[in-house]
């Protein structure tokens, strides 16, 4: 009896322990260390942090899983944790709550992670935190107190990252390196800080001079993992170790031109030019009177250290170009702007290639466009612009060959829209712009022929996302229309042999577009074919197979 009652015991006893012994994650491992249990999950398909974590754990290992995200009470019944390891997940943000439950934590180590920013304010709640690892994510800045709130911090590691611009703020503001500049600690007691912030892309300009001279000034208590911080940008410095460049101080943008007031010639290419010194190097922009319609190029080239030339090209200069061209340069530390005069000298010339111009009367600017394709037809819109002693009006003839009458509508200067629509199948159109009630003469007409309505607007409109041919273009209308836009001194047929070489060139002022009589529809030999091997055929009957193809 005495034998089977301490069997009883044995069996109570081994009940009891089993019931003591904490539960364990399923698929993690859960070990007992010096410092507490310790839980730790490797591949596990963790998406966030589990809510049901016991209370006792004193460090949490979770690694090489899908989590992307600390959110607010992440860690809510976690309130004696010491020891967060998160290395090489997916977090990519960190909420700013994310760590308040957290008030013993002495490591968080996020290696290999996705970060871009980190909420540093975050760090008010966790005082005794000692290592701090950030490594290998895709920081690029560190705000002037990011280190306000890490007064205990013996390791902090921001290598591998992506910042290129650094303040010396960032670390005078450390309470753990002014703590080290008091030189208070005892014999027995360790200061040292270690700070690692090599394999970053660093900028070396003028934003860096002062980090490096605290670079170079770094030493005892606080040690830096890796003195050679190397310059990846501007050219002339990369490759170069931070604390050996020497780096000018900032200055905001100092712009010249050779003359700030420029005579074109009507007709003739114009170049203007501004030059602008600047530590950082400064962007460079120009605004010009019609930017929005004309369109010019404008390069920019670094011709030394800090020193950018800025260009923009006039091509065939209108009287409608002259005014003032502003040179706008602006960097980190300023901005600075330089106004050009322009002036065109007006001569009888030809009408230049991207425009329409009438020049019966005075010095008219006339540009003509077919800019997109409605539910119904087609959009034209116009450029004028008089240089009258009285303010000229304009007319616009639309008219085809089935209408019965034309239609005929009055407009002032300046810019205008107007819907052509309720377009017949299989039918040539002609929208033609002139000055007061003349007839319209050469170059100031668009025409374009419908195709014959069938096939479904559904492949009219795929064909239109795949067709791009200068001296053709296909409209997404319900019957289909090809246009050209009348221009220029020479015929279709010119226009069109050479349109192939010129779809290749970026022409950044308004499109131009071949002249075209009335005949040339039905007098077109030349055949012209885009990138994509899309052909301008030959003929009305032609462009309408073309159309319903």
């Amino acid at each position: 009896m005495a034998f089977v009652f301490y069997c009883f015991l044995q069996v109570l006893v081994s009940w009891d322990m089993h019931a003591a012994q904490p539960l364990c994650l399923p698929g993690c491992t859960c070990s007992e260390e010096s410092f507490g249990r310790s839980l730790q999950c490797t591949g596990m398909p963790l998406g966030k942090i589990p809510g049901n974590f016991p209370d006792e754990f004193k460090q949490v290992r979770i690694e090489n899983s899908p989590l992307f995200e600390l959110p607010r009470g992440a860690f809510t019944n976690m309130s004696t944790l010491k020891y967060l390891w998160l290395n090489f997940n997916s977090v990519a943000v960190i909420h700013l709550g994310a760590l308040e439950d957290l008030p013993e934590l002495r490591e968080l180590r996020l290696e290999g992670n996705k970060l871009r920013s980190v909420p540093w304010t975050a760090f008010r709640a966790t005082p005794c935190l000692q290592v701090l690892d950030l490594k290998h994510n895709r920081i690029d800045t560190l705000p002037e107190l990011a280190l306000k709130f890490l007064a205990n911090l013996t390791y902090l590691d921001i290598s591998s990252n992506r910042l290129t611009v650094v303040s010396k703020g960032v670390f005078l503001n450390w309470p753990a390196y002014q703590k080290g500049q008091q030189h208070d600690c005892g014999a027995d007691i360790v200061c040292s800080t270690v700070l690692a912030l090599h394999n970053n892309p660093w900028v070396c300009d003028c934003r860096l001079r002062g980090f490096v001279q605290f670079i170079k000034s770094i030493g005892p208590p606080l040690i830096l993992v890796s003195s050679y911080l190397i310059c990846q940008s501007p050219v002339s410095k990369a490759g170069q170790l931070l604390h050996e460049t020497e780096l000018s101080v900032c200055k905001k943008p100092n712009i010249s031109t050779p003359s700030v007031n420029v005579t074109i010639q009507a007709g003739k290419n114009g170049t203007l030019q501004c030059l602008a010194q600047a530590s950082p190097s400064p962007t460079i922009t120009w605004k010009y009177p019609l930017s929005t319609w004309r369109e010019f190029d404008v390069s920019a080239s670094s011709i030394a250290e800090d020193t950018i030339l800025s260009q923009v090209v006039i091509p065939a200069a209108h009287v409608i170009d002259h005014g003032d061209y502003t040179c706008m340069a602006s960097n980190s530390i300023g901005r600075s702007s330089l106004v050009i005069s322009v002036h065109i000298q007006p001569v009888q010339a030809k009408p230049a290639l991207h425009s329409l111009s009438i020049s019966s009367e005075g010095s008219i600017y006339v540009d003509l466009r077919v800019v997109k394709q409605t539910v119904h037809g087609i959009l034209l819109e116009w450029l004028t612009v008089p240089s009258l002693p009285e303010e000229p009006w304009f007319t616009l003839y639309i008219a085809s060959d089935e209408a019965p009458r034309k239609t005929v509508i009055h407009i002032g200067p300046g810019i205008n829209t107007y819907t052509v629509d309720d377009l017949l199948p299989a039918t040539e159109y002609k929208a033609c712009l002139s000055l007061r009630s003349q007839p319209p003469g050469q170059g100031q007409c668009v025409v374009f022929v419908t195709g014959k309505d069938s096939g479904g607007l559904e492949d009219r409109e795929r064909l239109l996302h795949v067709t791009v041919v200068l001296c053709v273009v296909l409209l997404a209308v319900p019957v289909g229309a090809y246009v050209w836009a009348a221009q220029g001194p020479y015929n279709c047929c010119e226009w069109c042999l050479g349109c192939c070489s010129l779809h290749k060139k970026a022409f950044r002022g308004p499109q131009a577009t071949p002249q075209c009589k009335d005949s040339s529809f039905k007098d077109l030999p030349a055949v012209c074919e885009d990138g994509d091997g899309h052909r301008v055929m030959e003929g009305i009957e032609e462009l309408e197979k073309g159309g319903n193809s």
